[in-house]
């Protein structure tokens, strides 16, 4: 296998000229038809008729183009869970569904929870991946609530956020101290807020379909309860917190007085939560078994409003790869989580965008532009000076989700066999395709 970032930076000699595609960018307010000019792997120029003499010319009439897509929330397993998935797989997934920029969540196995395995999961992103990998590290040894990791020395080598995602951190003072920490540290500290001692072996969301599966439920006051604390403290320590895969319209609720108080939080939402509720654990089982749980139909709604109105500041698939083996298990002994790179944008374009709950452009601020912001990293935006980070989209393309053709190892995904529009056809990395399905003409 070619090996993945070095080889990104191997930049043709020739420009390219990326022609006559509808170019969407929120971050500078761009909705039209626009060439894009890229050199040595930036964006140099966008404009109209853009020379192509003596340059490589990718022909997009008929096509949207966007900045690449950016998760803030992704699982790649590796190491310790090579069976589900790794870093080239998962970028390959990523590549395939449009996103440039991904992340590594901490609890693998090992956990990431000092600087020598940051080091080593960085050379492992730059021998294997296809896109960009930001490292989280773990907030507290182990994952185990029970002591700090070693934030700083992580910081140093080149982490981008904290996380025990999986887990909350169940002790306030040592969430206390780990915001402390951050805000000193200038990152953001990465919360799955779920109160252990309400969410008990809570298997689904404690509501109808609880009870008809006899099964213990996990109430909505778990995730409010963490979500309340940890906002308080955020705002004593000046920290910035990032709220997890929010999942109820009791969170919302309290996002919505937070910010209005000027607490310094930021939250995001996964698609599964956006378009499926409780009941899809009597269709789907296992598949549909998600942490948080998926909730009621009113808190979808909440949700989708959140989104709309910036409450909720963006998309993070979650991506959350496991066999079917495991996924195969009886409901309570299987694991939580579904995969979501190859399928989150042609997904929700279809369930929000086309039937108008978002436009596309706030779907692409929410995917690409507020996610590379929450890490302040330079990407997210077709601007001149940026990498040239892109992808290719048609959106007219109606196809099948199926799960066998998926990129990723992970096939567990309660939406094969789901008709959607908007297919990523190319996605480009610091000028170079890592994925392209052949529908366009390159030349």
């Amino acid at each position: 296998m070619t090996s993945g970032r070095a080889r990104l930076k191997e930049v043709g000699e020739l420009d390219t000229v990326v022609r006559g595609g509808i170019v969407v960018d929120p971050s500078q307010q761009i909705e039209g038809q626009y060439d894009i000019l890229i050199r040595e792997g930036k964006i140099v120029e966008l404009g109209r008729n853009i020379a192509t003499t003596g340059r490589r010319v990718i022909e997009c009439h008929g096509f949207t183009v966007i900045p690449g897509l950016v998760d803030v929330h992704t699982h790649l397993r590796e190491p310790g869970g090579e069976e589900k998935e790794t870093i080239y797989t998962a970028s390959r997934a990523a590549a395939a569904g449009g996103y440039t920029s991904i992340t590594a969540m901490p609890n693998t196995q090992p956990v990431c929870d000092d600087a020598q395995k940051v080091l080593q999961l960085w050379r492992r992103i730059e021998e294997d991946s296809l896109v960009r990998v930001w490292p989280f590290g773990a907030v507290t040894k182990q994952s185990a609530g029970t002591e700090l990791a070693e934030i700083a020395q992580m910081v140093r080598a080149g982490i981008y956020a904290v996380t025990d995602d999986g887990r909350g951190v169940q002790q306030a003072r040592l969430a206390q101290e780990a915001l402390q920490l951050c805000a000193e540290l200038k990152i953001p500290y990465c919360e799955h807020c779920e109160d252990e001692s309400i969410a008990g072996s809570g298997q689904l969301h404690a509501g109808e379909a609880a009870k008809r599966l006899q099964l213990p439920g996990i109430p909505v006051s778990s995730e409010t309860l963490m979500l309340v604390r940890d906002a308080l403290l955020a705002r004593e320590c000046n920290a910035h917190l990032h709220i997890m895969h929010v999942s109820c319209a009791e969170a919302v609720s309290w996002l919505r007085i937070l910010k209005a108080a000027g607490v310094p939080v930021t939250a995001e939402v996964t698609p599964h939560h956006l378009l499926l509720t409780e009941t899809a654990v009597l269709k789907y089982g296992t598949l549909a078994k998600m942490k948080p749980p998926l909730r009621t139909e009113a808190d979808r709604q909440a949700l989708i409003s959140a989104l709309a109105d910036g409450t909720i500041d963006l998309i993070a698939t979650d991506h959350a790869p496991h066999t079917l083996q495991e996924k195969g298990a009886a409901f309570s002994k299987a694991p939580f989580g579904i995969v979501g790179l190859e399928t989150a944008f042609p997904l929700l374009y279809t369930h929000l965008v086309r039937k108008g709950a978002l436009t596309l452009a706030e779907l692409v601020e929410r995917m690409s532009c507020r996610p590379a912001a929450l890490l302040s990293v330079p990407h997210g935006s077709l601007k001149p000076g940026f990498a040239a980070d892109l992808t290719i989209l048609d959106l007219e393309q109606q196809w099948v989700i199926d799960r066998e053709r998926f990129s990723s190892r992970g096939r567990n995904t309660p939406f094969h066999g789901w008709s959607v529009y908007g297919q990523s056809i190319l996605t480009m990395v610091e000028g170079e395709i890592v994925m392209d399905r052949g529908k366009i003409k390159i030349y």
